[in-house]
């Protein structure tokens, strides 16, 4: 897919300053206090050290990226009216399509900017709102000021949480009224499309009581060898007996430093789950979290990450659970070949009060050769008596029985592997909309060429 036609219309300079935060606000043409908000952000980021644990980050050098940059397409509600050279990225996605069958509504981004959006109109008729960040800044100020990184991913929470609050650009807004319950998912689809860039988007979804939504989103990048950083925040809000599933499916190219901060805020006798796929990128640190603060809150983790020649995959969840008869499920997968690292890092946490809590904990990692590593780094930290509370985590290769079994009933080598891998992550990819789900499959059968032999 030949992309390095499509000039944007304004690319910052690389490194960080004051000036280019002000380049930023002023380009979109944002209100004052949001201005003020990327600056303060920024003071705190330069205050800030990089993170001294996990994979090596060492190598990435901020100073050599583009934070922002703008491709030049005026918001389209209607797909003819995208450029065409965008248009055929996302026409070779089948995006469109899907939007048509499965989709209530869709935002595009390429870059850092969106160039579609567009929520079907039964769904606007029902008070439903989604549209990309941008806008929602401009449209619904009030909404996004009370939301917006203050309660559950704060700008100082770490270093790259605070570069996200400076640079930050595009991203969805989605808010669901009390008591409506949407039937088909929404999706963002984001495109990564210069080497030696940054892709800073924000994702808001605030889901009212009782209300029901499905966000499915879906990354991806061409293949360069300079190195650039993707660092998403993502803030949802399932109030009082809402619930809300966040369903992803990252494709990045290896040269990409993967770093997102996702978490949730549930409240009383709501429900989130997090289901995802990590394919792709250099380095990926990625642990979605979900606070359980009101009484019979509920959390479900669900993730497959894949990590091949040159790959560390440092994933996990973390749950907190501050009050009463909260549950919550980690179930993780990874792969790895060719030398890759898959690294299972959580944390769960039982505050005192917590009481009739229940948790339960499982990491399994498939190891396909004798140079990868697997390792798992579970915590959980319980400050009450009446909980349940279960960790399990296996590790293995793929045996050579297995194979010769599987060899037997007419299969070859590589198809063996295959079976055995898809049979493993079976159990996470049932639970994707069946277009992600056979996408996810093909990603992993082509991510294992050459595995064999």
């Amino acid at each position: 897919m030949d992309t390095s036609k499509f000039k944007p219309i304004f690319t910052a300079e690389h490194g960080l300053s004051k000036r280019l935060i002000e380049d930023i606000s002023w380009h979109k043409n944002e209100p004052e206090w949001m201005r003020k908000l990327r600056l303060k952000s920024f003071e705190i980021f330069e205050k800030m050290a990089m993170p001294n644990w996990g994979p090596d980050l060492s190598k990435l050098d901020l100073n050599k990226l583009a934070m922002y940059i703008k491709p030049g397409a005026k918001k389209a509600k209607d797909w003819k009216n995208v450029p065409k050279e965008i248009k055929q990225v996302y026409d070779k996605l089948g995006i469109p399509e899907v939007e048509k069958r499965y989709l209530a509504g869709q935002v595009s981004q390429f870059e850092s900017e969106a160039v579609y959006h567009k929520l079907k109109d039964q769904y606007e008729a029902q008070g439903i709102i989604f549209c990309d960040m941008d806008t929602a800044v401009k449209k619904y100020p009030d909404i996004v000021k009370e939301y917006f990184m203050t309660k559950c991913v704060p700008m100082g929470d770490h270093k790259f949480s605070a570069l996200h609050g400076a640079v930050w650009s595009g991203g969805s807004f989605v808010y669901i009224p009390k008591g409506v319950k949407v039937d088909l998912p929404v999706q963002t689809y984001f495109w990564m499309n210069t080497k030696g860039s940054g892709q800073f988007e924000h994702t808001l979804i605030i889901a009212e009581e009782g209300s029901e939504i499905h966000y499915i989103e879906g990354c991806t990048a061409p293949q360069y060898s300079e190195q650039s950083l993707h660092s998403a925040v993502v803030e949802i809000f399932v109030k009082k007996n809402a619930k809300v599933r966040y369903t992803t499916v990252q494709n990045w190219s290896k040269n990409i430093y993967n770093l997102n901060t996702k978490r949730a805020i549930v409240g009383e006798g709501a429900s989130i789950e997090w289901v995802g796929g990590s394919m792709g990128s250099g380095v990926t640190m990625l642990y979605p979290a979900s606070f359980l603060v009101g009484r019979g809150a509920r959390a479900d983790h669900l993730n497959i990450a894949f990590a091949g020649p040159g790959q560390i995959k440092d994933t996990g969840a973390k749950v907190f659970h501050g009050a009463p008869d909260t549950s919550s499920t980690v179930v993780s997968k990874s792969i790895c070949r060719g030398g890759g690292q898959g690294i299972y890092r959580g944390l769960v946490k039982i505050s005192k009060g917590a009481k009739g809590a229940k948790t339960h904990v499982r990491c399994d990692s498939l190891i396909l050769d004798d140079q990868s590593i697997a390792k798992t780094y579970p915590h959980l930290e319980i400050y009450e008596q009446d909980v349940s509370a279960g960790h399990e985590a296996t590790a293995g290769r793929v045996s050579d029985d297995q194979i010769f079994y599987l060899r037997t009933r007419g299969l070859n080598e590589q198809e063996a592997m295959a079976m055995i891998v898809s049979g493993f992550v079976e159990p996470i990819v049932r639970e994707l909309p069946m277009e992600y789900a056979i996408e996810l499959n093909r990603l992993i059968l082509l991510e294992m060429e050459g595995s064999v032999g």
